[in-house]
């Protein structure tokens, strides 16, 4: 076995998202005596999906707005395959994080004229409840977290990326987690009392995808090679307007946010001709999944761009005030020769947000002792489609919910249990795989999962492209164990994490076309052409996938009403009160 370094820390965040830092931050403060460690496969406040946030945050506190508004919004959002608890919990506990970010941590937020936050219009919701710091809210809150971290003195592993979690020599308690240091390739055994699966979790195995590109879903995998269960993991939600910049540039994919069509953005097919009011009364105000399938329709029907994409318009909402609102989305456009205030600019649905995941509890814990989750890594809370603005709502809270948790959690264990060696072992062997076998073409490798999952396995699917996409997907995996690396170097071999990262990203990728492939219906962000219907509400049902020696095992389990069934409401004349909630 490779050598390895250990070192111990009694709390191990993975990931230093909003979810990351929130836990970072609440674990510190719930027992300051605890030793903290965040370990980060880029800079600590530097990459990561929330930084890159430019919509906004969701929460109800406007008069005429209410929790109970925002709940319901998001139910019928993800199309009642929510897990309730966690929604309810998400909404409620957004009033006090959206405070405690403003007034504790410094987020300073777009206010009225009359000292009020301001709040935008996001598509799928009933009221203008979305906070935002201009087009830039995502990079706000990441700042104004990371100086709290760098506060705390929190300790950093950045660089490290994570590639597996380890069992106690019982077997039935998480020992630590297996890391490499990408600065020169060395392994290190992190034992922690508790760890914090906020990796995050990022479609970047489409063609069009908006996430940063560190987003290969690692830690999913680590769970599934766990035999924990992800839930929900065909609800890949599409965001309707990604720029399409031409294939020879990254910037191709990133997000032009929802706030363009809540602010009455129009969209135009290639003839320069509006079509949303064609397929939904609410035009390009519907949801994302509807507008995103609106998009793919036009552009099957070959009603195009010069990229083959779709155009969207702001200058009849005035050039002055479309560059002031969204001044970082106009100045991005401009880089790419757009003219986003006046002008036209090509777009495409990108593949955007993962509402499936590891499945976990109101406390943030999960089946595995000691191992907690938040944030994109775990599935229920939005159900088939997230609304704009549950995202990092979703990050934040369950980060800080998260962080109370394991602070609890490792302040009253009894100590560091011991890890199975023959997991480590296995990890590290499993990692140094690709310097055994000569070299290949990653690239070609990349482009075809690229393709297959654009193209089979997304926004409008099939049996016939998911079973050919299956038995794909299982050549691409045998393909790249056949495919080694030429630089045996491991200080920075980007290739290698390249290599690394396509493993996970076939995996994920495998989880995704089976989950699709179980739901013989079409809800929120998965459409089946073969299975237009959307089922029985009352009825519903929500998809489960585990791994077992390396094949994905499927099931569905019914979805509880918790809280409100389907042709009830929270609001109206005649509201539904569930026991145990406050209202």
């Amino acid at each position: 076995m490779d050598e390895f370094k250990t070192i111990e820390t009694d709390i191990l965040i993975l990931g230093s998202g909003g979810a990351g830092l929130m836990a970072a931050i609440h674990s510190h403060d719930a027992n300051p005596d605890l030793d903290i460690t965040i370990a980060v496969k880029g800079l600590l406040g530097k990459c990561g999906c929330t930084r890159m946030v430019q919509g906004g945050y969701n929460v109800a506190i406007a008069e005429g707005d209410s929790i109970e508004r925002h709940f319901m919004d998001s139910i019928e959002g993800g199309k009642w395959i929510n897990n309730q608890d966690l929604s309810w919990r998400l909404v409620v506990e957004a009033v006090n994080c959206i405070a405690k970010l403003e007034n504790q941590f410094g987020c300073f937020f777009d206010r009225n004229a009359d000292g009020t936050v301001h709040q935008k219009a996001f598509a799928g919701q009933t009221f203008d409840r979305t906070v935002h710091k201009g087009d830039l809210t995502g990079i706000e809150i990441i700042n104004r977290l990371a100086e709290q971290v760098w506060a705390r003195g929190i300790n950093r592993l950045e660089e490290h990326r994570a590639i597996a979690f380890v069992r106690d020599t019982s077997n039935t308690q998480l020992a630590g987690v297996v890391l490499i240091n990408m600065r020169d390739g060395s392994f290190t055994f992190v034992k922690a009392k508790a760890v914090l699966l906020g990796t995050g979790g990022g479609p970047t195995m489409y063609r069009y995808h908006t996430p940063s590109g560190e987003k290969t879903c690692d830690g999913m995998v680590m769970a599934l090679r766990q035999g924990l269960t992800l839930r929900d993991m065909e609800m890949v939600q599409f965001h309707p307007t990604g720029l399409l910049a031409g294939m020879d540039t990254r910037m191709t994919g990133t997000v032009l946010e929802e706030g363009l069509r809540g602010a009455g953005g129009y969209l135009l097919n290639g003839d320069k001709v509006r079509f949303m009011q064609d397929y939904d009364p609410r035009g390009e105000r519907a949801t994302r999944d509807i507008v995103s399938r609106a998009m793919y329709e036009e552009i099957r029907k070959g009603k195009t761009t010069p990229n083959d994409g779709l155009y969207i318009s702001m200058g009849h909402l005035g050039a002055e005030e479309m560059a002031r609102k969204f001044k970082g989305m106009v100045e991005r456009c401009a880089d790419c020769g757009f003219d986003l205030a006046a002008g036209l600019v090509e777009v495409v649905p990108t593949a955007h947000y993962m509402m499936g995941g590891l499945v976990f509890n109101e406390d943030c814990s999960t089946d595995l002792p000691g191992l907690f989750a938040a944030g994109e890594d775990t599935g229920g809370v939005h159900g088939a489609n997230r609304l704009g603005g549950n995202g990092v709502a979703n990050s934040t809270v369950f980060g800080s919910i998260a962080g109370v948790s394991m602070a609890d959690y490792a302040g009253d264990a009894d100590g560091f249990h011991d890890p199975d060696l023959t997991q480590v072992g296995a990890a590290i062997e499993a990692a140094l795989k690709p310097f055994d076998n000569p070299a290949g073409d990653l690239n070609v490798l990349r482009e075809d999962l690229l393709t297959l999952m654009w193209e089979k396995v997304g926004i409008l699917r099939n049996a016939d492209d998911l079973n050919a996409a299956l038995v794909r997907l299982d050549e691409l995996e045998d393909r790249l164990h056949k495919c080694g690396i030429g630089d045996q170097s491991r200080t920075f071999n980007l290739t290698w994490h390249d290599w690394i990262n396509l493993e996970s990203q076939i995996v994920v990728s495998r989880a995704i076309a089976h989950a699709s492939l179980a739901r013989e219906n079409s809800r929120g962000a998965h459409f089946r052409e073969d299975f237009p219907q959307t089922g029985d509400l009352e009825k519903s049902r929500f998809t489960c996938v585990s791994l077992k020696e390396n094949q994905m095992q499927v099931a569905t389990e019914p979805v509880e009403f918790t809280i409100v069934r389907p042709g009830q409401s929270l609001i109206g004349d005649d509201p539904v009160a569930a026991p145990g909630k406050e209202f």
